[in-house]
């Protein structure tokens, strides 16, 4: 009898976490708009995602976790190799942790993050991209503010980090080739 019920019990947790994992897969589909939001970076700078309209943007959800701390890494290298580009690289800190909290586990990277990286004290963002425990999550959001591209809780299937690489072929095939808002 206990044998049974501990078979029905991890088939009821394989049928809802395979069900949940495929719900955060869908949270956004290619072509939609990128909600926007309005935050404050740690440099005391207020952004919002609109103001970037006309350029790439390549947008970061992270929380204070290994995996964000290597993904909030490759988009420094992201950063790095299109500064001189049409292209907004963003990190967002979208558990709500303390500006002292996320400004020393930036401190512990193994690279200077120099792009901007807001501070969501509210978690806005989590609940407007679906975030929590999918976590680190990297949008591709095209010049005309639909996503393009997405890694909700950032793992391909092989269970990898979406590589700078994954990101910067994302990034130059919006560059090459600008999309309308008509082609959603």
């Amino acid at each position: 009898m206990k044998k049974n019920i501990h078979q029905v019990l991890i088939v009821a947790i394989l049928i809802l976490g395979t069900s949940f994992i495929s719900h955060a897969g869908s949270f956004f589909k290619v072509g939609e708009s990128a909600p926007n939001f309005s935050l404050t970076g740690l440099d005391g700078q207020t952004l919002s995602l609109d103001q970037f309209k006309g350029k790439v943007v390549v947008l970061g959800l992270f929380h204070i976790c290994e995996p964000c701390l290597i993904q909030s890494t490759n988009l420094q290298r992201v950063h790095e190799t299109i500064k001189d580009k049409p292209v907004a690289v963003i990190g967002v800190n979208s558990s709500g942790d303390s500006m002292a909290d996320v400004r020393e586990f930036l401190q512990g990277f193994p690279v200077k993050v120099t792009y901007p990286y807001l501070l969501d004290p509210e978690k806005k963002t989590d609940k407007l991209y679906g975030g929590g425990k999918f976590i680190p999550n990297v949008y591709v959001i095209d010049q005309h503010g639909l996503i393009r591209w997405q890694r909700v809780g950032n793992f391909f299937t092989d269970g990898t980090l979406a590589g700078h690489e994954a990101i910067l072929q994302e990034v130059e095939k919006l560059l090459e080739s600008p999309s309308t808002p008509s082609t959603m």
